[in-house]
């Protein structure tokens, strides 16, 4: 919900801009925290969500430790005050480079994805005389039934070791030297609003987490990694119920006295925090269509061009009868529309539109194909002070 001070300010800015209300983050994030410490939980904020330094510098100062995805994603949270006992590194494809680096840094903990992963960090860690500690991600094959092009916990997933290739994965711990195993770790999807799926989830923890056990490992870390969804179509709902989420995992995982439970939130904490902030170029009335034409496009935006994404439309110069629009932006590729079939007021040159919960894989993910001009992004701490 944008205030009458928030669209003045807006008017007098070149868009396009992501907006970011940092209040609402503040609030997310204190919600989350509050709600874990009440299961003594550990969160790590999933740093591909969102790497802005302004959404960053907020996230540290809240506790949270931070999961990431590569080398580069280790490096700013380093950099951004993250303490380094409170990263951790996944990824299916880690290169010697990332893996050196995250050993020089003496990180918390890499999520290891194949076996053949398992041996590099080893010899990498041996011609450091370093020991690694590392968790296995176990690919747990549970449908998180969201969007195919975001599960991750399938047997045809590429993530994670599977499950008949346990014993090898012990044999290969039990032979490293410089290897520290200190638990077990999940990530079955994003956007997942069915909470049961998690149930199912810890079904499958508390088997592997056993099994560990029963092999003689100590399982110090179930790693549950994240997933929970926003509400696209209520933007104003806001802040998920964080207390629901972790009360599944309190109720549903055999978590054993000496055991940590850790998740690797990202849109959950930082989805309804943002919106895209567009103004129209041009409106295209036709026979059968209409068209909208923003000044930002899926190089802005990529979501809805990506995988179908939905975000919320709003017109915030207008209240009038509603007309269908499809959106789309300026960038020469038919695939450059934000929504089809639109109900939005009538219209016209300049006005103001938002384009909402953007607050996760917005940013991060534009380019400057089309040699567009790099996104610049406002806050409510600006417009407060304007």
């Amino acid at each position: 919900m944008f205030s009458d001070k928030d669209i003045a300010h807006f008017s007098n800015l070149e868009t396009p801009f992501y907006y970011y209300d940092l209040n609402l983050l503040r609030d997310t994030l204190k919600t989350c925290s509050d709600a874990a410490n009440t299961y003594h939980f550990h969160v790590h904020y999933a740093m591909k969500a969102n790497f802005n330094d302004k959404v960053l510098a907020k996230i540290k100062e809240t506790g949270f430790g931070a999961d990431c995805v590569s080398g580069g994603e280790v490096r700013k949270a380093i950099e951004s005050g993250f303490a380094k006992n409170k990263v951790v590194f996944a990824g299916v494809g880690k290169s010697d480079k990332e893996i050196n680096y995250a050993l020089d840094q003496d990180i918390f903990c890499f999520n290891v994805e194949s076996l053949q992963e398992l041996q590099v960090i080893n010899d990498l860690a041996g011609k450091k005389q370093k020991i690694a500690k590392v968790a296995i991600r176990i690919n747990p094959n549970v449908d998180a039934h969201t969007h195919a092009n975001i599960t991750t916990g399938l047997d045809e997933n590429k993530f994670g070791i599977n499950s008949w290739d346990m014993p090898a994965a012990a044999d290969i711990l039990n032979a490293s030297a410089h290897l520290e195993f200190v638990g077990i770790h999940f990530h079955i999807g994003s956007q997942i609003t069915n909470l049961d799926v998690y149930k199912n989830l810890c079904v499958r923890v508390n088997e592997f987490a056993a099994w560990f056990e029963d092999k003689g490992f100590t399982v110090k870390i179930l790693n549950v990694g994240g997933g929970l969804g926003i509400d696209y179509h209520q933007p104003n709902a806001q802040i998920p119920d964080f207390e629901a989420y972790f009360r599944i995992f309190s109720d549903f995982l055999d978590i054993k006295p000496h055991q940590e439970v850790h998740f690797e939130l990202g849109r959950a904490l930082v989805g309804q925090s943002s919106s895209l902030i567009s103004r129209v170029l041009y409106v295209k009335n036709g026979k059968k269509k209409n068209f909208i034409v923003l000044d930002a496009g899926m190089t802005e935006l990529m979501r809805p061009a990506l995988y179908q994404a939905y975000h919320q439309i709003e017109n915030l110069s207008q209240k009038s009868n509603a007309v269908k629009y499809d959106v789309v932006g300026p960038i020469c590729e038919s695939t450059d529309c934000f929504g089809k079939e639109v109900a939005l007021p009538e219209t016209f040159r300049n006005d103001l539109i938002a384009i909402r919960s953007t607050g996760a894989y917005g940013e991060v993910m534009a380019s400057n194909y089309n040699l567009r001009d790099a996104i610049v992004t406002v806050t409510s701490d600006d417009v407060a002070s304007s």
